[in-house]
């Protein structure tokens, strides 16, 4: 279990705005960072970064937290991996890392793979024998001289134990080498977990050795994989690790396009040959972690490299769930002759193949034109077994909003009905399906049901709710009431007032979260306030009871540790970034706004109570207090116009 003593580690190791910047364009205005919303696309900046209070927001989207709400929709991370994650980039060793029931510590597994690296690569280029000779040859034969594998950290893995022994005297234990996956116990000896093959080390983002895939070489031996790969352990997943991606981040980013390839040897040559953008799966099909990995560097196109063989064509119908999941166009390539990568650039040379990627093909059009080449389509009963075979790589789509326009251009292909086309795909059933079905959030981790309605996008393109512009606050709402949002239990539906009062009390909550030490000296006018959520109350006495000279994080850290959403809750402040204000100004602002709504609502309670109360001495006592309220109410609301006026 992660401790929140290392959760705070985590998040003060972490320059946030260092973080974001390697995936958003960041221009700075005043104390906060705006960019484009890596999470939807627009033009206009919407996205910002405030480094003090450790907070982000879009006013685009609606999203927004803190550093590690940011990593979990980056990363696709459940909420403690983040954490993790986090760590792993600070160098943090984590108290649940320390901690026996977990097995060796991450950072262990990293240093023994690290080792292992070395020795196999010192075995390739300096070893004696025919085994370490034929691996050469063999690295040879691909075009990878002595350079190319001093490089890439190439290898050769002699096993017999020769591993293992090396890494005894180094000090790791059989519990570490195992878990590291690589060696492996078999009667009741430890044994290597790779021999006699050629190795190629993988590299997590920041270029540490995670992982091996190795080759077998030598005459070929039955009931041996020809390819073997470290399998999932606390330091790899193949499943969201891709080969060459540290090397590829850049080509990528500098480009907007990520090549994908089918294997290692095809990625090092193209890498060789100058293309600087390329990256291969590990083991495994191509997935959707695979897509948002690429995706972080703002590529506009990713082309998919198959080999022309059936299992090329496969990996391309498995690549088209992915169509409607990513911004960047999915385009595919397939190269003459059923070669692949490292054999047309022997053959052709690096020029011949700049053109074949500049006019590569849209990912469906690909699929379409394989899968239906090979049926006489003149033949009724063929037309219908063709309609099954396209309904099965297209069922992943059958809820997507393309659904429409691929069942359309099938049936126009076969002649046939559109309505029945989309029928046959939307029965189809969908295969391997658990590949790529999202992690299901636990209760603890899903929104709070009030903040979740308060951030949802409105329809063609609005705004959310909860960001009311400078002009909107005002006494009486100057257009018709937006659709209704479900509120927290007890609230039922919202009408305009109870949402503009929530926002106002957001803002506020945001102006004490970036300058707490400033409205301690407003805390009478903010003790009168009725506030419309519980929360909000409670985060705003849990931030003004923090001693003077808090830092913001330290004020945000202590609303979070009243309301866990605190983070989400307090990123999206609109009024303190306008600029024709004076912060003195800005401050009374929002004061005023939240008071008057809040002066509003009881003078509503009030009323509601007056028309079914006796006329005694309690109804004078309310008729009295809802008085006061008003004038305080036509107070504010006077100040609050001159302010808009100037």
């Amino acid at each position: 279990m992660i401790t929140d003593e290392d959760k705070e580690r985590v998040r003060q190791a972490t320059d946030f705005v260092q973080l974001v910047a390697e995936t958003v364009e960041l221009r700075q205005r005043g104390q906060e960072f705006w960019g484009c919303c890596p999470f939807h696309g627009e033009k206009t900046p919407s996205f910002k970064v405030n480094p003090a209070t450790g907070l982000w927001h879009c006013f685009g989207c609606g999203e927004g937290g803190d550093v590690f709400s940011y990593v979990q929709k980056r990363e696709n991370l459940e909420f403690p991996d983040a954490i993790r994650y986090l760590a792993d980039r600070a160098g943090i060793e984590l108290t649940e890392e320390r901690g026996g029931s977990r097995g060796p510590r991450k950072t262990r597994l990293m240093e023994a793979l690290g080792a292992a690296e070395e020795f196999y690569h010192t075995m390739l280029m300096r070893g004696k024998g025919s085994g370490p000779d034929e691996a050469r040859r063999y690295f040879a034969g691909r075009g990878f001289g002595s350079e190319v594998c001093r490089r890439w950290g190439l290898g050769y893995a002699p096993g017999r134990g020769a591993l293992v022994a090396h890494l005894r005297k180094l000090g790791f234990t059989p519990a570490e080498m195992i878990a590291a996956d690589l060696a492996q116990e078999r009667s009741g000896r430890l044994m290597d977990r790779f021999y006699e093959r050629v190795m190629f080390p993988i590299h997590d983002e920041q270029g540490r050795t995670i992982a091996f895939g190795g080759r077998v070489i030598g005459p070929k031996r039955d009931n041996v994989a020809k390819y073997v790969n470290t399998r999932d352990t606390a330091a790899f997943n193949k499943g969201k690790h891709l080969f060459a991606y540290d090397r590829a981040k850049e080509g990528m980013a500098a480009t907007g396009e990520a090549i994908v390839c089918e294997g290692y040897t095809d990625v090092i040559a193209m890498h060789e040959a100058g293309f600087s953008n390329v990256v291969a799966a590990l083991g495994t099909a191509f997935r959707l972690d695979h897509v948002r990995l690429m995706e972080r560097q703002r590529v506009r196109r990713i082309v998919c490299m198959f080999d022309g063989d059936a299992a090329g064509q496969r990996a391309a119908e498995r690549a088209v769930r992915y169509v409607d999941k990513t911004s960047a166009a999915l385009m595919c390539v397939v190269l003459p002759d059923n070669q692949d990568p490292m054999e047309f650039l022997a053959a052709h040379g690096a020029d011949a193949l700049r053109p074949i990627l500049a006019g590569a093909w849209p990912l469906m059009d690909f699929v379409f034109e394989k899968r239906l080449e090979g049926y006489d389509l003149s033949a009724p009963g063929r037309r219908v077994r063709a309609l099954e075979d396209m309904a099965s790589v297209l069922a992943p789509l059958k809820r997507s909003v393309l659904l429409d326009e691929y069942a359309t251009r099938l049936a126009d292909a076969l002649g046939m009905d559109v309505e029945e086309t989309k029928r046959a795909i939307r029965e189809a059933p969908v295969r391997e399906l658990d590949e790529e079905r999202p992690a299901r959030r636990t209760p603890a981790q899903a929104p709070a049901p009030a903040v979740a309605a308060s951030v949802a996008p409105v329809e063609d393109g609005g705004v959310p709710d909860d960001y009311v512009p400078l002009e909107a606050y005002d006494a009486v709402p100057a257009s018709p009431a937006p659709a209704v949002a479900e509120a927290d239990a007890g609230m039922g539906m919202l009408s305009n007032e109870e949402r503009m009062q929530l926002s106002a009390e957001r803002e506020l909550l945001c102006a004490i979260a970036q300058r707490p030490d400033a409205l301690r000296g407003l805390g009478e006018r903010i003790a009168r306030i009725v506030w419309a959520d519980e929360r909000h109350e409670a985060m705003a006495w849990a931030m003004l009871s923090t001693p003077e000279g808090t830092s913001p994080a330290g004020v945000v850290a202590a609303a979070s540790a009243v309301v866990p959403e605190a983070p989400r809750i307090l990123s999206g402040g609109r009024v303190m970034d306008e600029e024709e204000l004076s912060d003195e100004q800005k401050l009374e602002f929002i004061v005023d706004t939240a008071e008057l709504c809040s002066c509003n609502r009881r003078i509503r309670q009030i009323r509601g109570r007056l028309r079914s109360a006796p006329a005694d001495a309690e109804s004078e006592r309310l008729f009295s207090e809802a008085t006061e309220l008003q004038r305080r109410a036509n107070e504010l609301a006077n100040r609050l116009s001159s302010v808009l006026s100037e």
